[in-house]
């Protein structure tokens, strides 16, 4: 059975077909849109009218694909951003109205799980305690892990486009602004640092988003040129990326190899939220893993073999 997961994030919607097949999957596509339901109007919790036709246009053209690639199920999830909105009905109405499908919105908690699964189907087993970091426009999901059982998570309203909406950062940003960055982030997130601490987390498992921005940059080729199931990113290789960013223009990372369009405004904040976390806890690895919750939900979907 071929299905389509559809992740309605806060600053895109991502698309990921796949056959189905008895204990296992094969992925047949993957692409993304711009949707940027964290725009301004995220300060008021609401989906501003810009967004939501960007977000019905980005329906419709995964809704191509869908129909193209002949996919039998589809699942759509809504996060933060939707999830947070006083007027998600609204969106969620047009969009059911579109393409006829059901966009479930999913609590934090949920996401974590699923995220937490897609890193399982990626690794098989963490043997030593790792903390998952999913950066996510709308929401940051940390998840503290060993071998194959989730042991703790949280999800906080501190993702990428908040951030930005929330602190108005210079172009480049200042030693002072990221200064506050990490004073905001460290509050925010101290019962996960002092979880992973207490447990002596070595390893930091970062999915997809700011962390593929990360290795692109590394290993200089262009967003989505390369796919990986993991990968490992050396400490002085995320220094060296990290140092290029927070002393960056907008104008100059426009033009880094590796740098997605999307994650321009958003990446900055992100590294800082990245080296925060490392730095606070002790991090000896990071590995990057392209799969997160929309393999998660592949992984249920083979735990239940319900989609025969």
């Amino acid at each position: 059975m071929r299905i389509a997961v559809i992740d309605l994030g806060t600053n895109t919607c991502n698309l990921l077909v796949a056959e189905m097949q008895r204990g296992g999957f094969k992925i047949l596509h993957q692409s993304k849109q711009l949707v940027k339901l964290g725009d301004d109007k995220i300060r008021d919790d609401e989906i501003s009218p810009a967004a939501m036709e960007r977000t019905l246009e980005s329906f419709r053209l995964h809704k191509k694909i869908i129909e193209d690639l002949e996919v039998e199920r589809v699942y759509a999830l809504g996060t933060s951003a939707v999830r947070g909105a006083s007027n998600k009905v609204d969106l969620l109405e047009r969009l059911g109205d579109e393409c006829g499908w059901l966009v479930k919105v999913i609590p934090g908690e949920k996401e974590a799980e699923l995220i937490f699964k897609g890193v399982l189907l990626a690794f098989q087993n963490l043997e030593n305690p790792a903390v998952i970091l999913d950066i996510g426009g709308g929401s940051n999901e940390l998840i503290l892990a060993k071998d194959q059982d989730l042991l703790w998570k949280e999800s906080q309203a501190t993702g990428m486009a908040r951030i930005i909406n929330k602190f108005k950062l210079s172009d480049p940003v200042q030693q002072n602004e990221i200064e506050t960055l990490q004073k905001y982030f460290t509050e925010q997130h101290v019962q996960a640092i002092q979880r992973c601490t207490e447990s002596k987390v070595g390893m930091l498992v970062g999915c997809s988003g700011a962390f593929d921005t990360v290795v692109d940059m590394i290993d200089e080729v262009d967003p989505g040129e390369k796919q990986r199931i993991t990968q490992e990113i050396l400490p002085d290789d995320f220094y060296k990326v990290y140092h290029k960013l927070i002393a960056s223009t907008r104008e100059e990372r426009i033009k880094m190899k590796g740098m997605d369009h999307v994650r321009v405004d958003l990446i900055v904040p992100a590294v800082v939220l990245i080296e925060t976390l490392v730095r606070s806890i002790g991090i000896k690895k990071i590995v990057q893993t392209d799969y997160a919750l929309r393999e998660g939900v592949l992984f249920e979907l083979i735990e239940r073999q319900n989609y025969v």
